[in-house]
């Protein structure tokens, strides 16, 4: 069902979760109509499917604070309608009337190894972090028709980055639970996880040796001191700087004690190794590193066996014909200023522009551009709202002040919203929901689409 509404503009917001439903929220407290567009029935993305379930307070804190955003007057949610597939962007960010686009469909493709050739044993010895993350969220609900994995035991981990850090407590909690599971041991998930698989087999007077695990390695081209798992403060001391790195390899310390994986810094991945079609390891450079680049070591190269390789090396948005994009990235204006290359009228927010995963960085952002786009382009937002800071985008003040002007100088070419335009997006909104069966009750919706025997 669409709730009439008489706002003077209506704008779209591709992706339900946390940069979208702050953009949402943002606009609507503008007095602006908008539609949410989300891909999975639920809007919760990579909250759902991307942070690992251990997380189970933080994903329901996160899963309430996206419903109180898009169950409210105004807001349209749209579940199960992904741009590129079932409605076109061209169509969309020209044809709908909309008077702004938002993309705030976040990053859920894996960026690639680099190795040519290696992606041909994805599903053969090669698997990459968001399937597998998606499959460790989902896979003991009922009715669950996903990939699957078996976790190998000796397997290596490639990356650097919390997400990394998942990935091997994901391997080791699999590992670890299985072979407990088979000398009667029955421990949840989430008992290993926040206990600490270290802790847990001391109270059983147990090793990975006694349990015939061997455990994965964690394959990193920088250092421990170098791994983005704790930010530098803006403008940092020499001094600050260290202080960071000491808590970087602190960190890595911590979780290789209570998780007991290992640990391989300063390689980078050159090349693979197949016995029978098969990917059975890499091989690696030795690197070093200096002035903050990674300089390899001629003469250092070696090979390491692995039963399975994961890959967790960053997520990139995912290709949408008619998105501008340059190598992994969708082209921003003004080197990574919000609004589309070649679009007056869309704006990109959270990771799909920042490249970070991080939950509250996207909210900032999302909030700060939708705020931005709400004064500048559309003209309503109070004075003064949603000032840009410079910290978003490492910009001076000037140049993010000049992006506002930039953004304003499009008023002019915004659609007017007459009654008919506004009936016919109505209409389409209507289709789309009615599609899949949703009949605009967004909290009886999300009762019926969560699962109940979820872990």
């Amino acid at each position: 069902m669409v709730v009439e509404s008489q706002s003077k503009y209506i704008v779209a917001v591709v992706g339900g979760a946390v940069s979208g439903a702050e953009a949402a929220a943002t606009l609507a407290d503008r007095g602006i109509e908008v539609v949410v567009l989300e891909q999975n029935m639920k809007p919760y993305g990579k909250i759902e499917d991307g942070l690992p379930r251990w997380h189970d307070k933080q994903r329901a804190q996160e899963y309430e604070r996206i419903n109180a955003k898009l169950d409210r007057p105004g807001v349209h949610f749209v579940p199960g309608v992904k741009l590129g597939r079932d409605v076109s962007f061209e169509d969309l960010a020209k044809h709908w009337g909309f008077s702004a686009v938002l993309l705030a469909n976040g990053a859920w493709k894996d960026r690639p190894v680099g190795i040519d050739g290696l992606d041909d044993y994805v599903g053969k010895g090669l698997v990459y972090q968001n399937p597998l993350v998606y499959w460790f969220n989902h896979y003991e609900e009922k009715g669950y028709d996903g990939p699957r994995y078996t976790i190998e035991d000796d397997c290596m981990v490639l990356g650097g980055g919390l997400a990394s850090y998942d990935v091997v407590k994901i391997v080791m909690l699999e590992l670890v639970g299985r072979a407990l599971r088979a000398r009667g041991h029955n421990h949840s998930m989430l008992h290993l996880e926040h206990k600490g698989i270290a802790a847990v087999l001391k109270e059983h007077g147990l090793t990975l040796e006694d349990l015939g695990v061997k455990g994965c390695t964690l394959y990193y081209r920088r250092r421990a001191l170098d791994m983005p798992v704790a930010a530098y403060k803006e403008n940092a001391t020499p001094e600050e700087r260290k202080k960071t790195e000491e808590v970087r390899e602190r960190l890595l310390q911590n979780a290789m004690t209570k998780f007991l994986f290992r640990f391989e810094p300063l390689h980078l991945p050159t090349g693979f190794l197949l016995e029978n079609g098969k990917l059975v390891g890499l091989r690696f450079i030795r690197t070093e590193i200096k002035d903050g680049k990674v300089l390899k070591l001629p003469g250092t190269e070696v090979e390491k066996r692995a039963s399975m390789i994961i890959s967790s090396i960053g997520s990139i948005p995912e290709p949408i014909p008619g998105v501008p994009q340059k190598g992994e990235f969708y082209i921003f204006a003004e080197d990574g200023a919000a609004k589309l290359s070649g679009y007056d009228n869309v704006f990109g927010v959270g990771n799909v522009v920042t490249g970070k995963g991080n939950i509250a960085v996207s909210r900032k952002h999302s909030a700060t551009i939708a705020g931005l786009v709400a004064r500048d382009y559309l003209k309503v937002a109070p004075e003064g709202a949603a000032v840009l800071p410079e910290t978003l985008f490492g910009k001076t003040e000037s140049k993010v002040h000049g992006q506002a002007g930039s953004v304003a100088e499009a008023i002019a070419q915004l659609p007017q919203m007459t009654e008919p335009l506004r009936e016919r997006i109505h209409g389409r909104i209507r289709e789309l929901q009615q599609k899949v069966g949703f009949d605009g009750d967004y909290r009886a919706w999300i009762r019926r689409m969560m699962p109940t025997d979820a872990v």
